[in-house]
C-alpha cells in the first residue's frame, strides 16, 4: 500500500480538477485537432525541458498548484502555507530526481528495437510554455517498469506518461491533447517505442475521456491502491483509490490503429 502511495505522488495518477477540468495533456509537433483549437491562445509553444534544472524547478512550483489544489477525490480547495510547501519540495525533488539525472541516458531497461542488446532509462518532461515563457503546463514521459495485473505476474518494460497538469487559466483549450501528443512523439520518434502506458485514477473522468478520446485502452484496474489527498485541516493524508492501466499503439497505424489493438 505504501508503494503506490509513493507512485501516485511521483506520477501524479489523477489529472483532473474538481470543476471536471482535465490537468492533462502533449505534443509540439501534432496539431491539436477538435474544438478546443478553436480558443487556443497565442504564442504557446511545447518545449522539451532536457533536464534544465532551472526549468524543472519552475515546473515542480506550477504542478503543486495546478494539480495539488483541488485534486479530485476531495482535495481542499486551497494549500495551506505547510501543505504548500511541503509538496513543493518533494515535487521539485522528485522532477530533478525523473527528468534532470535520468534526461537523455541508456542505462537501466531494454532499449527497443535495433537497440535491444542496449539498456533504457531515458526520461522527459515536456513543458507548455506562455508567451513569455512561463510554465503553464507539464507532461512526463520516462522509461520504466509497468506492472503485470491482468492474472500475471511481474513487470514490463516500456514508456510511460504521467505527471500532466495544465494551468486552470488555460484549460479547454487543447493544450492537454497537445501535451499528450507531444510525450508519444518522444517515445516513438525519439526513442523508438510503438507503445506508450500510462497509470490514472479510475474516479478521474475527465481525464480517463480524454485518454480514451486519443486511442488509449484499459489494460487492468488496481483497488488496492493508495493516493496523496491534501484535506483542508491542512495535512497530506492517504487515501484508497482505484488505479486502471492504459496503453496506446504509436504510429503507422492510421485512423484505425488503436481499434483492434
Amino acid at each position: 500500500m505504501q508503494h503506490f502511495a509513493l507512485l501516485l505522488l511521483t506520477l501524479a495518477l489523477s489529472f483532473g480538477g474538481r470543476d471536471g477540468s482535465v490537468q492533462a495533456g502533449v505534443s509540439a509537433f501534432t496539431p491539436v485537432l477538435g474544438i478546443g483549437a478553436l480558443f487556443r491562445p497565442p504564442n504557446i509553444k511545447i518545449a522539451n525541458s532536457n533536464g534544465d534544472e532551472d526549468r524543472l524547478v519552475e515546473a515542480g512550483k506550477f504542478f503543486v498548484d495546478a494539480f495539488w489544489t483541488g485534486k479530485i477525490g476531495g482535495g481542499a480547495d486551497k494549500l495551506s502555507g505547510n501543505q504548500a510547501a511541503s509538496l513543493e519540495r518533494q515535487q521539485i525533488a522528485e522532477f530533478k530526481k525523473r527528468y534532470k539525472s535520468r534526461a537523455s541516458t541508456t542505462t537501466g531497461s531494454r532499449m527497443p528495437g535495433s537497440f535491444s542488446g542496449r539498456s533504457d532509462s531515458r526520461s522527459e518532461l515536456v513543458l507548455c510554455l506562455d508567451g513569455k515563457g512561463e510554465v503553464i503546463g507539464c507532461a512526463g514521459v520516462e522509461v520504466d517498469k509497468i506492472k503485470k495485473l491482468d492474472g500475471y505476474d511481474g513487470t514490463f518494460t516500456g514508456p510511460l506518461m504521467s505527471n500532466l497538469a495544465i494551468s486552470r487559466k488555460y484549460r479547454r483549450k487543447g493544450l492537454a491533447e497537445e501535451l499528450v501528443k507531444a510525450t508519444e512523439n518522444v517515445a516513438r520518434k525519439e526513442w523508438g517505442y510503438d507503445e506508450c502506458y500510462l497509470y490514472v485514477e479510475k474516479r478521474n473522468t475527465p481525464a480517463v475521456k480524454l485518454y480514451k478520446k486519443l486511442g488509449y485502452k484499459t489494460i487492468w484496474e488496481d483497488p488496492t491502491a493508495t493516493t496523496l489527498l491534501p484535506t483542508n485541516d491542512g495535512k497530506v493524508a492517504h487515501g484508497k483509490t482505484t488505479i486502471v492501466c492504459m496503453r496506446k499503439k504509436l504510429g503507422g497505424g492510421g485512423l484505425f490503429a488503436n481499434i483492434f489493438g
